[in-house]
């Protein structure tokens, strides 16, 4: 009894069972002239010391404190606490490894921007390469919801994800964080690039609805050249043609602000002109009678009946680079699994 009295005084492990086997061991040893006093009183001393402590720190709410600092020592890594419209720096390298973040205002210069959560399902860890592949189709997918007007994602713009490792998985970590982030080298972003309906107006919104349907089949050309593969390239025509004419069908039936009504009722008219020119490209019978009305088409794409209106309704009006834009997405999803 005076070893185990010693033993959980030195731990200051259950103070209280210490002190009592501390005492009982100093009667019986009295009763039986037995070794062991020093141990005995040691013990009963270290865990009177211990138990006077234990009441301290309830007292003062120190046990509290040390909980929450044990339960966020435990959870660190397992859940970066990021919900969609949060902005953070990373206290290292936002390419490597990400333990932890610091959370800041997105009106002033951050490392990544949130704009994006994906639940992942099952309790087995999915393996690296389905988290991966996860991540990829559901942020791409998620990135024309929270930025809507996608002229404000430029090239500067990167796409990353934080994502759940085999070991962060078994702490209950399922999460998928999407996240915007500067193209440059420890570059920052200054400003939200969040437009959706928490911030846009109802013209915007119906305008950037109108335009991101049409856009989605823009992003769908054919990657064959047209002598190449001109059935595919037709194919793709008659879609833009569709996609054209539903826009302005779009535009054409609402009924705008005295501001942008009339810049908008001259894109409409660009949009029939231009959705006239795919449909010719869609009858065409060889590569070179493809390329004129495709040519004429993309004129008046992003041009300058696009840019006026946009500026009418106060939206972004640089047209982005599709080539720099599609290179920067790339380069985000290439380099950007970040683990957690």
């Amino acid at each position: 009894m005076a070893i185990a009295a010693l033993v959980l005084g030195v731990l200051c492990f259950l103070p209280a069972v210490g002190l009592v086997l501390g005492i009982i061991a100093l009667v019986q040893i009295r009763k039986r002239g037995e070794r062991g006093t020093g141990m005995a009183i040691g013990g009963a001393v270290l865990s009177t010391l211990g138990l006077g402590l234990g009441v301290l720190m309830v007292a003062t709410g120190g046990a509290a404190a040390v909980y929450e600092g044990f339960e966020e020592g435990v959870t660190a890594g397992v859940s970066l606490s990021l919900d969609v419209g949060d902005c953070f720096d990373v206290p290292g390298d936002i390419t490597g490894d990400v333990y932890d973040v610091d959370h800041v205002e997105c009106a002033g210069p951050h490392e990544g921007e949130v704009f994006g959560v994906v639940r992942l399902p099952g309790s087995d860890y999915p393996g690296d390469r389905s988290v991966t592949d996860t991540a990829e189709d559901r942020c791409y997918a998620l990135e024309s919801t929270y930025a809507m007007d996608t002229w404000t994602v430029t090239d500067q713009v990167d796409v990353y994800y934080l994502t759940p490792t085999r070991d962060s998985w078994e702490w209950g970590d399922r999460e998928i964080t999407c996240v915007f982030t500067h193209a440059g080298d420890r570059g920052t972003l200054t400003g939200s690039l969040r437009s959706d309906a928490t911030t846009l107006d109802a013209d915007q919104l119906a305008f950037l609805k109108a335009a991101n349907t049409f856009e989605e089949t823009r992003y769908e050309e054919p990657e064959a050249f047209v002598e190449d593969d001109l059935v595919g390239n037709k194919a793709w025509a008659s879609d833009m043609a569709a996609a054209t004419a539903a826009q302005a069908k779009a535009l054409r039936g609402r009924t705008w602000s005295a501001k942008a009504g009339e810049s908008v009722a001259d894109l409409v008219k660009d949009l029939d002109r231009a959705a006239a020119q795919w449909r010719a490209a869609a009858r065409a019978k060889s590569a070179d009678d493809f390329y004129e009305p495709y040519d004429t088409a993309y004129g008046y794409v992003d041009g300058d009946a696009t840019v006026t209106a946009r500026e009418a309704l106060g939206l972004a009006t640089e047209p982005p680079d599709l080539e720099e834009s599609a290179g920067g997405a790339d380069a985000g999803a290439d380099d950007g699994g970040l683990d957690v």
